[in-house]
This record gives structure tokens, C-alpha cells and sequence, in this order.
């Protein structure tokens, strides 16, 4: 297992989401989000020049951060992400391919679920961060009914619909992280108004943790 991803886990479970971020932009928001607290960020391959941001962040905030993509669907996008330096692949479907070609990449897949059967599926292929997505189309009841199954040495993230304000009933229900996209960054936002948000987002989770 990633030490890095876990020592994250434990302090701020939140993947920040940079959907639709600019190459030039990426590394001054990347520094927003971990002087805010925020350790763990992804950029979806469907954002303009991806693995170059990917790269980048991984250059600058590598030995910090924990560094990777979102929306990684086939192999040869996890080699992308390999060799651009990221160290998580994150997807919304589960394939057991890309799950085992991320796995022998040395990186850390987190592949989407909306059914038992898929989380199993990704658990017997090799994931152990498992990403319930969309979450809210589901809601915390799902997954309170798929944790009576689910192995207990995976993770769960709720991906989706979901953010600081819903936080607590999430926790409640055994979530273990939470993926952040447009209440932390949106396309155009300035590496300073990420940084009160992340700010925001990270007093709203501690307290919805301490609740």
C-alpha cells in the first residue's frame, strides 16, 4: 500500500478533483490545496493536457502530495499516468484490466462502484480504495448496506454529489474518504479562492469527523 496515501487518509480523506485544469495553472492550485491541508489531488484525463499537468504536480509537489488522475477508463491511460509521475488511478467504472495494469504500474487504484457486485469485483482484482459513484444517486443507506459484505480492509470514497455539508451523514454511514470536485475548483478559478475554499472544506471535515 501507498504510506503516503494512508498518512493522507488519516488526516484529510478529501481527493481534490481538478476537473478542466490548465497546465499553467495547476502547480500554484496544487500549493493551495496542500497549504490548506488538502494532500491528495487528482486530475481527470478530460481536462485539457492532462498527463502535462499530471506531470507537474508531481514535479513540484510529488514528495508531499499524493499525485494522480481521475477518469483513467484502459490501460494505456494508466501508463499515461505512470509515466507521468501519478500515483493513483481513478476511475468511474470498474474494469479489472485497468485495475491490475495500475497495480503492477506501482500505482493505487480507486475505481467506481454502484453495486455490490462491482466492489467485489474491483476488491478480487486488486483495489482496496473502492469509489461509489455517483454517491449521491445512492445516498449513505447504500453504502451502510453494502458495508455489512464489503471486506473490511478496503476504503470507501463517496465520489459525487457530495461535499462538506453532507459530510457527517456519509462518516456515519462508514465512508472512509470523499472525492471534492467544483466545491474545491472550477475551470477559471484563481489558486487563491481554491485556498479559502480548501480552507472551508477542510474546518467542515474535521468538525463532521469530530461529530
Amino acid at each position: 500500500m501507498n504510506e503516503k496515501l494512508e498518512s493522507w487518509f488519516a488526516q484529510m480523506p478529501v481527493v481534490a478533483i481538478l476537473r478542466g485544469v490548465r497546465p499553467e495553472q495547476v502547480v500554484a492550485i496544487g500549493e493551495a490545496l496542500y497549504k490548506a491541508g488538502i494532500g491528495i489531488i487528482e486530475v481527470p484525463l478530460n481536462s485539457p493536457e492532462p498527463m502535462e499537468s499530471i506531470k507537474s504536480l508531481a514535479d513540484a509537489l510529488g514528495d508531499r502530495c499524493v499525485i494522480g488522475a481521475g477518469t483513467v477508463l484502459t490501460e494505456a491511460d494508466a501508463e499515461g499516468v505512470a509515466a507521468a509521475g501519478g500515483q493513483i488511478a481513478v476511475s468511474p467504472n470498474t474494469d479489472p484490466a485497468v485495475i491490475t495494469r495500475s497495480l503492477a504500474l506501482g500505482m493505487v487504484p480507486m475505481p467506481g462502484w454502484a453495486t455490490v457486485t462491482e466492489a467485489l469485483i474491483a476488491y478480487q482484482a486488486g483495489a482496496r480504495y473502492l469509489k461509489l459513484f455517483p454517491a449521491a444517486t445512492y445516498g449513505p443507506e447504500h453504502v451502510k448496506g453494502a458495508s455489512a459484505v464489503l471486506p473490511t480492509d478496503c476504503k470507501v470514497l463517496a465520489v459525487g454529489g457530495v461535499g462538506a455539508n453532507s459530510a457527517a451523514a456519509w462518516l456515519s454511514a462508514g465512508v472512509d474518504g470523499f472525492g471534492i470536485g467544483s466545491e474545491l475548483y472550477k475551470p477559471g478559478d484563481s489558486a487563491e479562492q481554491v485556498h479559502q475554499r480548501a480552507v472551508a472544506v477542510v474546518a467542515a471535515f474535521k468538525t463532521a469527523r469530530e461529530g
